[in-house]
């Protein structure tokens, strides 16, 4: 008998075809749900399962058993599993619940059956529905970043979810899950697709396919069922111990790595531990007063911020950022791990924070604008903005040295001035002593600079704030002057970016440099823009620029 031709497993995603997400999708999205509340509901009908066996078997009894057996049958007459049971209506009952276990298993195969994706050279698009159906489809050249999600359970099963984030509102696709080995290749292929970089990927993948054929003298069945077995165990203890980021994209010295002691004391001192201080004076004062109603009140609110604190420490574990070919890389997470690509040329907005009472440690953190993710989008976006949760001077230089790379070298030397200076010097702008009116803490810290396309603005005294904005993706500029600045001839320069926690804003400078600023970006934003080719980083110049052409990266 002649055995059946093995074809070799799909590696390659992005060739334009539809495929279909992992088996295990539907238990993962919805199944675990679903087995919750069953479970849930078995917990909560021991009792009741206990007493249906003692009123079948109650019959068999002695006599001294009756009144008991009557006070159950009359407790049962008004209980819908009682009367299910005293009614002969078992058997039906469990068909019932048959019948329901089925058409879920049904309806999670097809919900699996008609969710398929497809990726092309222009688009990633994705159909599902079963009665009311969808088709979406995200753009490449307006893809913003992708993001590989592992949560804990998913792991399990080798899986992952890859999220492609792109411009507008709720406009992100997600391909809940994918085999994790796959999840990586597809990212890289979409990446790759979105630099403009699509030459031999059909050949390529070919070979790589050739490469993976099995060979035809195969072992035994049981024999490579074991093998099987033990293959598929090994690469998922790989997988857990193996770090987010692999170091074999970018060269070691290009990482930040986060010690466990900082993220727990960065944790500790911030702004949370004066909130959770506050609660439990509140929780307590309430207690020893007699006032109970406080603790419907307050101890949800602390429950959630131990539970935001908790999820602050455990997301800042086994901390990755690096820069790779198609971007910046930024790996997070212990039990349930997730990692991000920024492209070049999606990032709006970058700001350097130091809360007071890091201030005697030197710690830093960094967060980004980008287009489709905002602070009030959820957590999970919120998340995603941050870039260095916390981290040194040192630790700050080499970070935006992956997040600006094409004006390192001119923003460099205006860092330190900007994270810790006063006064003007290294490079930035003096704010005249009369705006101390406005600001009698702040004022010396307000200034600003501009290098090889970015401008930075340093502002705060009790929140410290260094922000860069690269010219080419700034929106627009204004100008406002108040009542009071007016008095003083002193004005306020704001740039807008897309929506996101940096908010770039030059407060109470001098009238007539904020009047030149407000030139001076109104006319470079616009040069920087037209010469712009970050966003086509792998296509050769002649196809990413075209002569006069303005490009737009969402």
């Amino acid at each position: 008998m002649t055995a059946p031709v093995r074809h070799p497993p799909v590696t390659n995603l992005a060739e334009g075809e539809w495929h279909r997400l992992h088996p295990a999708s539907p238990l993962l999205r919805g199944g675990l749900v679903f087995i919750a509340v069953l479970g849930f509901i078995v917990a909560n009908l021991r009792e009741r399962v206990v007493d249906m066996f003692l009123v079948l078997f109650a019959p068999d009894l002695d006599d001294g058993f009756d009144a008991q057996y009557e006070q159950w049958q009359g407790d049962w007459a008004n209980d819908p599993i009682g009367g299910i049971v005293t009614n002969g209506l078992v058997g039906w009952a469990i068909l019932a619940v048959a019948l329901v276990i089925v058409a879920v298993i049904i309806g999670f195969w097809l919900s699996w059956r008609m969710h398929t994706f497809r990726i092309t050279n222009e688009a990633v698009e994705v159909r599902s529905g079963i009665l009311f159906r969808s088709h979406r489809s995200a753009r490449l050249d307006r893809i913003q970043g992708i993001n590989v999600t592992r949560p804990l359970f998913a792991r399990l099963f080798g899986t992952a979810k890859l999220e492609v984030s792109v411009a507008g509102q709720s406009a992100n696709v997600q391909l809940s899950y994918l085999g994790s080995a796959l999840a990586d290749g597809l990212r890289a292929d979409v990446l790759r697709l979105a630099s403009g970089a699509r030459a031999e990927r059909a050949a390529q993948a070919a070979d790589a396919a050739g490469a993976t054929l099995p060979d035809s003298s195969s072992p035994a069945p049981d024999t490579q069922q074991r093998a099987n077995v033990s293959a598929v165990l090994g690469q998922r203890v790989d997988e857990f111990l193996a770090p987010e980021l692999d170091p074999s994209l970018a060269p070691p010295e290009s990482v930040v790595h986060l010690p466990l002691g900082r993220v727990i004391g960065s944790t500790l001192l911030g702004g949370s531990t004066a909130w959770a201080v506050i609660l439990v004076a509140i929780i307590v004062v309430g207690v020893t007063t007699g006032q109970l109603w406080v603790l419907f009140s307050f101890v949800p609110a602390a429950i959630g911020l131990v539970s935001y604190v908790w999820s602050r420490i455990t997301k800042s574990l086994r901390y990755s950022i690096a820069g790779t070919l198609d971007g910046v890389r930024i790996g997070h997470g212990l039990l349930s791990t997730g990692n991000q690509t920024i492209p070049p040329g999606r990032i709006h907005a970058i700001e350097a924070n130091q809360w007071i009472l890091w201030r005697a440690f030197g710690w830093w953190t960094i967060r980004i604008n980008v287009a489709g993710q905002s602070v009030s989008a959820g957590n999970d976006a919120a998340q995603r903005t941050l870039v260095l949760p916390v981290g040194t001077v040192a630790d700050v230089h080499r970070v935006l040295g992956l997040l600006l790379p094409d004006s390192a070298a001119a923003v460099d030397p205006l860092v330190d001035a900007g994270l810790t200076g006063r006064d003007g010097g290294g490079g930035f702008s003096r704010t005249p002593r009369r705006a101390a009116w406005l600001r009698p803490f702040s004022w010396r810290r307000i200034g600003w600079a501009a290098g090889d396309g970015v401008v930075l603005i340093r502002r705060g005294w009790l929140l410290r704030s260094l922000a860069f904005v690269p010219l080419a993706r700034m929106q627009s500029v204004a100008v406002s002057v108040g009542p009071v600045q007016r008095m003083l001839r002193l004005a306020s320069v704001r740039i807008h970016t897309v929506a996101g926690p940096v908010v770039p804003n030059l407060p109470d400078a001098e009238r007539d440099e904020a009047d030149r600023l407000f030139q001076r970006l109104a006319d470079e934003a616009v040069e920087r823009a037209a010469s712009d080719t970050s966003h086509h980083w792998g296509a050769p110049p002649s196809v990413a620029a075209p002569t006069g052409e303005t490009t737009d990266a969402g």
